[in-house]
């Protein structure tokens, strides 16, 4: 079995609804995951948008939400998650603040990155890191890891 991630909110490679977004209630999606390999002891989810500010010519990844060492027998977060699971540590977006914050694209239609990674480790507490910091904790540690992709652009309705 491999590491899936789903959503009940969007469609893989799918629009992602206004709701999840700046022009809606911005609050996350959904989001299922099964498949986890024997010996996973942690999961990280960072959700990022590599076509910032324009797709057609990104200059930067930006980051929309940063978890880790979320425990290994949850297997779903709600849809506008109020409370995390038990030990599960936030990290910075890219608004320099925690929890999500979902897509405001300046400029045309964006893909936005859900990825889980499975770990063979419990990260240290890293404070409120970014998604730098918490790559580099993950680093050598990364059992698999499973990508959904939403797309988004201001003004469109799935």
């Amino acid at each position: 079995m491999t590491l899936s991630l789903a959503s009940s909110s969007f469609e893989p490679d799918g629009a992602i609804p206004a709701r999840h977004t700046c022009e809606g209630a911005d609050v996350s999606p959904a989001l299922t995951w099964s498949g986890a390999p024997p010996g996973t002891k942690s999961l990280a989810l960072i959700v990022d948008d590599p076509d910032a500010p324009d797709p057609r010519a990104p200059r930067m990844t930006w980051v929309h939400w940063v978890l880790y060492n979320i425990p290994p027998s949850v297997t779903s977060l709600p849809e506008g998650v109020d409370g995390l699971p038990a030990g599960t540590r936030e990290g910075r977006n890219d608004w320099k603040t925690t929890g999500y914050r979902g897509p405001c694209p300046p400029v045309g239609r964006h893909r936005y990155f859900h990825k889980l990674y499975a770990l063979d480790t419990l990260l240290p507490d890293l404070g409120k890191p970014d998604k730098a910091a918490v790559e580099r904790a993950m680093k050598g540690h990364v059992l698999a890891e499973a990508t959904l992709v939403g797309r988004y652009a201001k003004g469109e309705r799935p």
